[in-house]
């Protein structure tokens, strides 16, 4: 599966997708001191992150820990630590 880079400091894989259903499975990587813009969940989405810490104003996530995203909610992401996560989104168009 080939990587993705959107923008710089960020690299995306798509692990599984449905249309259909209107599911996504990626693998992040970002380098330390990423920003990713601020952005809207269409659908829910849910990160386990791997490695390093994801930042945004709601609190810090580290390796080994969970997040969930209902939809419509609107966030920025740092990653100052650099940082490997799973993604899943569900929902989104």
């Amino acid at each position: 599966m080939p990587w993705q880079e959107p923008f710089p400091g960020i690299r995306m894989k798509v692990l599984y997708q449905d249309n259909a259903a209107k599911e996504t499975m990626m693998l992040f990587e970002t380098s330390p001191g990423t920003i990713i813009p601020e952005h809207v969940h269409g659908g829910v989405g849910w990160a386990f992150v791997l490695e390093g810490t994801m930042e945004d104003d709601e609190g810090v996530v580290a390796g080994g820990n969970f997040v969930y995203r209902p939809a419509g909610s609107r966030h920025s992401v740092r990653t100052p630590n650099g940082a490997k996560y799973l993604g899943l989104f569900h929902g989104s168009a």
